[in-house]
């Protein structure tokens, strides 16, 4: 027989059903943060960043380092969700993309996936031997493989994402197919009315390229060396020289570097069909690989410019002149 007091039973009752309701208060709020502590740092940031991890470091240690580096918000929240799916397997020695807009879970997943991709930039008015050594320092491609199948002029400057088992055809296959997008049907029609074969657009874009510095002077430059060339007069373009100065197929720069800065009056004379001073016309080749502004600037060239010469100045402006009189006069006065 029970004989508690029928009003202490129901008190007792709602003790127990306000501690179960406060818990799950309690397990909610805490379900709560700790979803906070592995969502995005910045879902709107994707812009990836290398990290590297090391071999042998643990993994508390690489959270703490996640952490530090603004790609997930709790160290210690991600280094118990990497403990519950070490079934999964083990966080991978090496360099992934990371990035904050990456929940803790997804970042977990490419860390136990281990190397992705390797980020690779190739720079506008690179020759194929930078990019042989860009290639060789991120990818361990060797250069001579590189050049052997790369084409001054048509490998396309990008940033790209390359598997780190990558051989030089297939880098070269992918810089080649960028190219071919870029320099796309309506491009080559542009170039063709201005009455130059495609190779000629790129060669002209590729000195284009190396000679100017900003948009603005793309397209001048592009205008004027297109005057010289169709009244014959010799491009004189320093770009050419500092590319005929460097060996085709180096497998590092010379003293003064793969474009020599300041040209002397030998180094003009040197003996080459890419030396512009010498020989009239284009070269038989591109001098670098350009950029998408250059070739645009090349198709958009204004066949009526007055102008016949360009100098620019230490701090990068640039001058025009009609005349060599006129251009003397710049090169002095700015000089």
């Amino acid at each position: 027989m029970n004989n508690l007091n029928p009003s202490y039973q129901i008190k007792h009752r709602q003790r127990w059903l306000l501690l179960i309701l406060f818990l799950v208060v309690i397990l909610a709020g805490l379900k709560f943060y700790i979803d906070y502590l592995l969502s995005p740092v910045d879902a709107q940031k994707t812009t990836l960043q290398t990290f590297v991890v090391e071999s042998g470091e643990s993994t508390l240690g690489v959270a703490q380092r996640l952490e530090k580096e603004g790609l997930i918000k709790s160290a210690n929240v991600f280094a118990i969700l990497a403990r519950s799916r070490k079934s999964q397997g083990q966080i991978q020695a090496g360099e992934v993309e990371l990035s904050p807009s990456l929940n803790a879970s997804e970042t977990l997943k490419k860390l136990m996936l281990g190397v992705s991709d390797k980020r690779t930039t190739l720079v506008e008015g690179w020759r194929v031997e930078e990019m042989a050594q860009e290639l060789n320092s991120k990818l361990k491609i060797e250069k001579s493989d590189f050049l052997a199948v790369a084409k001054e002029g048509y490998m396309f400057p990008d940033t790209y994402y390359f598997s780190p088992k990558a051989s030089a055809s297939d880098v070269a296959d992918v810089m080649k197919d960028n190219f071919n997008q870029k320099y796309d049907e309506k491009l080559q029609a542009k170039i063709k009315k201005l009455g130059l074969s495609v190779d000629e657009g790129v060669i002209l874009a590729s000195i284009v390229e190396r000679e100017a510095r900003s948009e603005e002077d793309r397209k001048m430059v592009a205008s004027i060396l297109l005057k010289r060339f169709n009244i014959g007069m010799p491009l004189n373009a320093d770009a050419t020289v500092q590319y005929a100065l460097v060996p085709q197929g180096a497998k590092s720069p010379p003293a003064g570097g793969w474009w020599k800065r300041y040209l002397t009056r030998d180094d003009l004379k040197i003996e080459s069909a890419f030396n512009t001073y010498l020989y009239p016309g284009f070269p038989p080749a591109p001098i670098a690989n350009p950029g998408f502004s250059s070739i645009q600037a090349v198709a958009e060239a204004n066949t009526a410019t007055p102008y016949l010469y360009y100098y620019h100045d230490p701090q990068g402006r640039s001058y025009y002149a009609k005349t060599l009189e006129e251009h003397n006069e710049n090169v002095v006065r700015y000089h």
